[in-house]
C-alpha cells in the first residue's frame, strides 16, 4: 500500500534540529527516531530546492576512518520506526513495488510479490519473496558512507533514523546493488543514465537533511552529473501522514524459526534479515541472508 510509506526527516527546510552538524558528536537529539517521524506528518512538496544549489551548500572534507564502523551501530535492521505495525523492507517494497501481493493475517504488511522498475538498471523485475536474488533494499547513501561522512559522531538513535529513513531507500536490483556495494558517486553510478540525475540529487538531499559532508572526489562526481540536468531537483516527501494502525495480532508465523528446515518447509527461505521468522542464529556467515 502505497501510503504505508512516510519520510522520517522532511527536506522542506533544511538544518533542522534533527540534523544538526556532523562535527558535533554533542547535538543530536535525544529521541531522534521519534523526532523524525513526527517530522514526517506535516508533509512536503514532490521536489525541492534544486540539486546543485543544495550541493553547495554541503561541507567538503576527507573521508573519516572506518574505524568502528558496524551494521549495528545503526541499530536493529529493518526496525519499525514510524510504529505503523511494519518494518522499513516491508514499507519500502510495498512503496516502491506495483502490483504488490500481501501475505494473509498480516495487515497488509508483508509483500510476498509485486513487479519492480528497476531504477539503476532499467529493467522489470518479478518479485517474489524468498527468491532471495531479484529485488533488494538499496540505501542511496551508503550506511558505511554515512558513518566515514559524519555518522561516526552520532548516537544510536540517529542513525537508526538514518538507517530507516525512506528518503534513502529504494527497492532495487539485487545484482545492481551488490555491484554498488558502499560505493560513493565517485565509484559508482546507476547503468541506466536515464536515472543518474535523480539518483545524486537523492544522494544530496539525504546529506543535506542528515547533515553528513561530502569528499571532494564524491562532490565532483555529483556536480558533473548535475552538469547535465541543471534543473534537477532535490526529493522530498510526499506522502501523506501515517494512518494509526494497530499492529497485527500475534501470528505463530513471525516468530523465528526453529531452523533452516523449518523455514524450507515453510517455503520461506532464503531469509532475508528483518524478515517474519528470521532468526541471528541461521545465519552462519552474517551476510544478512540466511538459509540460502
Amino acid at each position: 500500500m502505497k501510503h504505508r510509506i512516510t519520510a522520517l526527516a522532511a527536506l522542506a527546510v533544511f538544518g533542522t534540529a534533527a540534523c544538526a552538524p556532523a562535527d558535533d558528536p554533542a547535538s543530536p537529539a535525544a529521541d531522534a527516531v521519534s523526532e523524525a517521524a513526527q517530522q514526517s506528518t506535516s508533509g512536503a512538496p514532490a521536489a525541492g530546492p534544486l540539486a546543485a544549489d543544495v550541493l553547495a551548500t554541503l561541507p567538503v572534507k576527507g573521508r573519516a576512518p572506518k574505524t568502528g564502523y558496524d551494521r549495528d551501530e545503526f541499530g536493529a535492521t529493518w526496525a519499525d520506526v514510524d510504529r505503523n505495525g511494519c518494518d522499513t523492507r516491508n514499507d519500502v517494497l510495498a512503496r516502491d513495488l506495483t502490483g504488490e501481493q500481501f501475505r494473509p493475517s498480516t495487515q497488509d504488511c508483508v509483500v510476498v510479490s509485486g513487479t519492480l522498475v528497476d531504477p539503476y538498471t532499467g529493467q522489470t523485475i518479478a518479485f517474489q519473496k524468498g527468491d532471495g536474488s531479484s529485488v533488494d533494499i538499496d540505501h542511496v547513501v551508503a550506511l558505511s558512507n554515512g558513518w566515514q561522512t559524519g555518522a561516526f559522531a552520532w548516537d544510536e538513535s540517529r542513525r537508526t533514523a538514518f538507517a530507516n529513513d525512506p528518503l534513502n531507500l529504494l527497492a532495487v536490483d539485487y545484482s545492481a546493488n551488490r555491484q554498488k556495494g558502499d560505493g560513493d558517486a565517485a565509484t559508482w553510478l546507476p547503468s541506466d543514465r536515464g536515472h543518474r540525475c535523480a539518483y545524486v540529487a537523492r544522494q544530496v538531499a539525504v546529506k543535506a537533511d542528515h547533515g553528513l559532508w561530502v569528499t571532494p572526489a564524491e562532490r565532483d562526481a555529483i556536480a558533473g552529473v548535475l552538469d547535465s540536468c541543471p534543473g534537477e531537483p532535490v526529493p522530498t516527501s510526499s506522502a501523506p501522514a501515517p494512518e494509526t494502525v494497530a499492529p497485527p495480532p500475534a501470528d505463530p508465523a513471525t516468530a523465528p524459526f526453529a531452523n533452516c528446515d523449518a523455514a524450507r518447509a515453510a517455503g520461506a527461505a532464503p531469509l532475508h534479515r528483518g524478515d517474519p521468522g528470521w532468526s541471528d542464529a541461521m545465519d552462519g556467515d552474517g551476510d544478512g541472508t540466511a538459509c540460502e
